[in-house]
């Protein structure tokens, strides 16, 4: 039985050190991830300033250092765009300190929109607008301010009076934040 108390008291003094170092070198990680993904969204900032043209949609980081910057433009967005952002962004970083991946791209047509400059950009394109309580509307993009969007509605009703069918076109506003998720109609 002595035996067996001196084997867990060592085993527990082993074990507590052990978490002890842990513990010291997980917070500096922790800390050095901040401080990266504060330096990227900084450069980010930096390039955006520069075109007032362009701007952020999306910035993921990953825990694996996977840094994905979606842009988009008020006019349009091109490859050379992305090659000047992933530029500014990656030439201002230090692989030896933090090694990390980079992708740089536009919100394409499969991306939902998400800010009011998305919407302004593609006024008199159909979308179809999914709304908080479930409901999908189809319409044509009218307007788009810095609250809500307007859409039109055109669809085919029953007749009120008489037999038949009737060409019904009407108008709808859904502000932001009622918006659940937008995309872009695309006909072909």
């Amino acid at each position: 039985m002595n035996n067996f108390l001196k084997f867990a008291h060592r085993f527990t003094g082993i074990m507590m050190e052990r978490l002890q170092r842990k513990a010291f070198f997980i917070y500096p990680e922790i800390s050095r991830n901040m401080d990266f993904k504060t330096r990227v969204e900084e450069l980010i900032q930096a390039f955006l300033e520069e075109r007032k043209d362009i701007y952020l949609v999306d910035l993921k980081i990953s825990a694996g250092n996977d840094v994905v910057v979606i842009l988009d433009g008020d006019e349009s967005l091109s490859i050379q765009d992305c090659l000047d952002a992933s530029r500014a962004i990656e030439f201002n970083l230090d692989r030896e300190e933090m090694d990390f991946s980079l992708q740089v791209m536009s919100a394409g047509l499969s991306e939902p929109l998400k800010l009011p400059r998305q919407y302004k950009k593609n006024v008199g394109r159909e979308l179809e607008v999914t709304t908080e309580d479930g409901q999908v509307i189809k319409g044509e993009l009218l307007e788009a301010d810095e609250g809500k969007i307007v859409l039109v509605l055109r669809y085919r009703r029953p007749k009120l009076v008489g037999k038949g069918k009737e060409d019904v076109e009407e108008q709808r506003e859904i502000p932001y934040q009622s918006i659940k998720r937008a995309m872009i109609v695309i006909k072909f």
